[in-house]
């Protein structure tokens, strides 16, 4: 059956100022884990959820991504004739039809919100999914999946959604809610970044989102939020009690690859879930700890 969200947008136009300063030359969306960059995996689950157009908003010092979801016709050519077939055809397997990939500039930094307004013409008027590529998920089900499922389930806005300790509310949006136990929590409220004493929960929304159109329209009124950008949470949160708004319990274990210690633990972690490198990195790991 053919998924109802069509599209997914990815904001990658940040600096990565967490992981300097290995991003001053290569942008963060390309640090690899493992062998493929952090891109490849949210572009990756994308389309086995069932998305069939990618959007990425990029911005300067960037291009590293349009050349990665293209071919490299030097590259290719040498392989082949080296005879290198299963490298080559590992560079190429994951490339989207032509015109299945869009670029779109941020030309400001103006924050999350005005990189996923940027996207506005190039979704169409269904839900679509949000996600950033340093949230990154090691799950059965890819977690574009569990978001597509959960609004099949729910209707209307879906965020993925983790406890976090009280004292790290201030890094998060962080969901209002009366059910918070549930694993689809209903959203009554959504706070940016609260104070740990002000914070409604520890229930906190990482950047994997499936959110209704409307959505443009509310981001569309550039209003500034915390730390004086247009923040997503605040356009989210006045579709609350105009449309379903649910938070998702996702299954699997996020890492914050957006510092080094969650890049590092994601390489090892993804590591050891490959049969052809599991041994070798577990013999590492074990001679180091």
């Amino acid at each position: 059956m053919p998924s109802a969200v069509k599209t997914a947008v990815f904001p990658v136009a940040g600096f990565g100022t967490r992981v300097l300063p290995a991003t001053k030359s290569i942008p963060k969306e390309m640090l690899p884990v493992v062998d493929k960059p952090l891109i490849h995996y949210a572009v990756e689950q994308a389309v086995e959820a069932g998305v069939e157009r990618i959007v990425l908003v990029t911005g300067r010092n960037k291009q590293a991504m349009e050349d990665y979801f293209d071919i490299a016709y030097e590259l290719d050519r040498s392989l082949a004739e080296r005879g290198k077939d299963e490298i080559r055809k590992s560079v190429r397997d994951f490339l989207l039809e032509p015109g299945r990939v869009s670029y779109v500039r941020q030309m400001e930094p103006l924050g999350l919100g005005h990189a996923v307004w940027c996207a506005r013409n190039l979704v169409d008027d269904g839900p679509f999914l949000v996600m950033s590529p340093d949230d990154l998920i090691l799950s059965d089900t890819p977690s574009a999946k569990q978001l597509i499922d959960a609004h099949g389930e729910t209707g209307g806005n879906v965020v993925a959604v983790m406890d976090v300790p009280r004292e790290h509310t201030n890094r998060y949006g962080v969901l209002d809610t009366d059910n918070a136990e549930d694993r689809l929590p209903v959203v009554n409220g959504l706070v940016e970044k609260p104070d740990p004493a002000d914070a409604p929960s520890t229930l906190s929304i990482i950047a994997h989102y499936l959110l209704m159109p409307e959505v443009f329209d509310e981001l569309a009124r550039h209003e500034r939020g915390a730390g004086n950008e247009i923040q997503l949470t605040d356009a989210m949160a006045r579709l609350i009690g105009r449309q379903p708004f649910h938070g998702l319990r996702f299954e699997g274990t996020r890492f914050d690859c957006g510092t080094k210690e969650g890049w590092l633990e994601a390489n090892i972690a993804f590591a050891l879930q490959r049969p052809d490198l599991s041994d070798k990195v577990a013999a590492v790991v074990r001679k180091y700890s």
